[in-house]
């Protein structure tokens, strides 16, 4: 693996995590270092740290909000 992957890795805690716990991403990322873009795209898709995702869990929040309100009227 080249050194500025490993750099990139150890500088994320998501990506730590997420590197220990699908191991095959050492082989992936260390035959095709190209393939870094698509290891962010999937840790942020399933830690949901996407854009989209953040929206959601604050919809999420508002909706459940409402419902407790509603509850104690």
């Amino acid at each position: 693996m080249t050194l500025d992957i490993q750099i990139k890795l150890k500088s994320n805690p998501y990506y730590i995590r997420y590197i220990r716990e699908h191991s095959n991403w050492y082989k992936i990322l260390n035959r095709d270092p190209m393939m870094f873009k698509n290891f962010e795209e999937k840790v942020k898709e399933d830690y949901k740290l996407r854009p989209m995702d953040k929206v959601a869990k604050a919809l999420d929040t508002i909706e459940l909000l409402q419902n407790i309100l509603t509850t104690l009227k």
